[in-house]
């Protein structure tokens, strides 16, 4: 157990250190530094390399893992790993043929609403390569049961080599069409360092046979592909459309107010960490009440963290913004519904745990296949309309049904939902509390005002979610801090 709480500790640490220097380079460097033209440029190339990634590493990231250790022998475990180092070349090659036919209907195609992009189509393809290649490194790392190293490079190496970029066109050093090109040097020299790091850790002899169980690996593989695919499709697709669209400088407003957004889901990263292999472990048990006990703790907890952090955003976001371009105030509806929907995700605790281990993932993945395609349907509806307002709300609309979705499978197969008195007693406590604070403000500085509006605010929500008992596990753990 010592490795594991050594290399979880650090990963945390490196998380959220990655969040931190994210949050400076989205809301102050890229602002100030890049037009929004090649901010939103910039925002909309990374979506779309993200969304192709899971496509390009053929599923192989997750399928190294799963069946590594399945193999006994060193003989058959080189054979594997070699299958799996060179099988994303089966999609790969064949892309960027095609893309190379079909370059200039392909640019044509994303540059109709922005000329602006048509000069960094091919940034998408490389870009994508060496995020997937840097996926299959890092779980061929975590195999040898050493993540650390490469969850640093995943959530600070490319963050801080941008911010330096970041520097270098403010002061004029790099123009800003080589800072855009030398953003695929960051992720290729990611992938290397990683790639470096796999070998000193597990240099494989090269093995050219096909592992005598390829069926089901090839099965699962693409499982996967389909499954991360829908996962990040819901994560950027909005990002891209809206690039393809209106004009681009709206992804840059959008990106920002996603960031913003987005922090309300870092506690369920952290305690994912934790409940995911408890989930697995409880359900190969046929532990159903341990089961439940679990869903219903990780939601309530869940949604009191959340809902804090949910309250601290939603209550503080006028303020924030002035501290921003003037242009990307127009974000701020985004914030508030992109903000709605995380706090909503919180709310479903280990649901997808639930389900991704037990014999109903394939239900889900159906769901999400769906759910991708009601998303681009909604966002095409609604973009042309209503610009990012209308992406943000596709999006609700997509993860709301979705979400239910979900909570009823596991409803029905499991006879078990994660509500109970203490979460309605904590969405009232939110919703009493936004309802008070978000027409008030101190009349001192933005900073100043945000400091003291978040120190009131937590107090009062804190004591209220102790006294009031809402989660026992919260309450033992203010008990360490409260001299009361």
């Amino acid at each position: 157990m010592g490795i594991v709480i050594k290399q979880s500790v650090q990963n945390t640490f490196s998380t959220y250190l990655g969040f931190g220097v994210g949050a400076i380079n989205t809301l102050f460097l890229y602002t100030n530094f890049l037009t929004d033209e090649y901010y939103g440029l910039v925002g909309f190339l990374l979506s779309a390399a993200t969304i192709m990634m899971p496509l390009m590493a053929f599923g192989v990231h997750n399928t190294l893992i799963k069946f590594y250790t399945s193999y006994k022998t060193a003989g058959e475990q080189q054979n594997f790993v070699t299958t799996m180092l060179f099988l994303p070349l089966l999609l790969i090659l064949p892309i960027g043929l095609i893309g190379y036919i079909s370059y200039e209907t392909i640019t044509n195609f994303l540059a109709k609403e922005n000329a602006i992009i048509e000069d960094y189509t091919w940034i998408i393809y490389l870009t994508a390569i060496s995020m997937a290649y840097f996926e299959i490194f890092y779980a061929w790392a975590r195999i040898k049961m050493q993540s650390a190293t490469g969850n640093l490079l995943k959530e600070v190496f490319h963050r801080v080599v941008i911010m330096i970029l970041l520097f270098g066109v403010y002061f004029e050093l790099v123009s800003v069409h080589l800072f855009i090109w030398l953003l695929v040097a960051v992720y290729f020299l990611r992938m290397l360092i990683m790639f470096v790091f796999a070998l000193r850790l597990n240099f494989p002899k090269l093995a050219f046979r096909i592992p005598h169980n390829i069926i089901p690996v090839l099965k699962y593989s693409f499982l996967i592909i389909i499954a991360g695919s829908v996962s990040l499709l819901l994560l950027d697709i909005d990002k891209v459309m809206l690039g393809k669209l209106i004009p681009i400088e709206n992804v840059a407003y959008y990106n920002v107010a996603i960031f913003i957004a987005t922090v309300i889901a870092v506690p369920a990263r952290s305690m994912h960490q934790i409940t995911y292999p408890l989930t697995a472990k409880f359900i190969n048990e046929k532990s159903s009440d341990k089961l439940k006990e679990l869903y219903v703790k990780s939601s309530l907890t869940l949604f009191i963290v959340s809902g804090l952090l949910f309250l601290l955003i939603v209550l503080n976001i006028k303020e924030l913004y002035t501290l921003l371009p003037e242009e990307y105030a127009t974000g701020l509806f985004v914030v508030i519904l992109i903000s709605s929907s995380k706090l909503l995700d919180n709310l479903m605790g280990i649901n997808n745990a639930i389900l991704y281990n037990s014999e109903y993932y394939r239900l889900t993945i159906v769901l999400g296949v769906l759910l991708a395609i009601l998303t681009i349907v909604l966002n095409l509806v609604f973009i042309p309309i209503l610009g990012m307002e209308g992406a943000a709300i596709a999006t609700v609309i997509s993860l709301l049904l979705y979400s239910f979705a979900k909570i009823a499978v596991v409803n029905v197969k499991f006879k078990m939902h994660p509500f109970t008195f203490e979460t309605g007693k904590t969405f009232l406590l939110i919703l009493i509390t936004t309802f008070a604070f978000f027409f008030w403000d101190f009349n001192f500085h933005s900073v100043m005002n945000i400091l003291l509006k978040s120190l009131l605010i937590s107090v009062l929500y804190l004591l209220v979610v102790y006294k009031g008992k809402l989660s026992e596990d919260i309450s033992d753990f203010m008990k360490r801090f409260l001299p009361f």
